[in-house]
């Protein structure tokens, strides 16, 4: 863990054991590299109301078992999160994806081949947001965020912009100045 116990704490993460350490960048895509995609999903988050609650529904498009969890993000800076998820079954989903208030948000996320300890996933999104298409990596050190090139396939860094994580984008849509990509 990289992250200062003190500040995890302050976040409401006091055990790091049940915590993971998430460092990301994110950048406006000018297409998906579907030459590259090696899984396709339908992803629905729903954002909950007044929380940092994700209550997220991952379902592969072909087949294959869907991921459901429930998870809290807490934010460390721009480029690095806390988050601890629990997966559940079906109907304990069902439950809560019923019962819970809050922005819903669907997109279609394409995996794509990457290098080890690097995740890279193309996101399009869909229901009013549609046009956006973010690419978003992710590393498992410091070190190799540091020397992560930008996609050939990308167009702007949003990392630091807060109107383009998924929170934002389910309560509040496009940000005004979005323009075509």
């Amino acid at each position: 863990m990289d992250v200062d116990r003190k500040v995890a704490t302050a976040l409401g993460f006091p055990k790091p054991q049940y915590m993971l350490v998430e460092r990301e960048r994110r950048w406006l895509c000018r297409y998906v590299p579907r030459e590259r995609v090696v899984r396709t999903e339908m992803v629905t988050d729903l954002y909950v109301t007044g929380t940092q609650l994700r209550l997220r529904e991952a379902r592969p498009i072909g087949g294959g078992p869907s991921k459901l969890r429930f998870s809290r993000k807490a934010d460390v800076d721009a480029h690095t999160r806390l988050i601890t998820s629990i997966y559940l079954p079906e109907a304990e989903f069902a439950v809560l994806a019923t019962a819970l208030p809050g922005a819903r948000i669907r997109k279609i996320r394409h995996t794509l081949h990457h290098l080890p300890g690097i995740q890279i996933s193309v996101d399009e999104f869909q229901d009013g947001l549609d046009g956006l298409v973010l690419v978003e990596a992710e590393f498992h050190t410091r070190e190799l965020m540091a020397a992560f090139k930008t996609p050939d396939f990308a167009k702007r860094d949003v990392t630091d912009d807060p109107r383009f994580t998924g929170g934002f984008l389910a309560r509040d849509g496009l940000p005004g100045d979005f323009g075509p990509v």
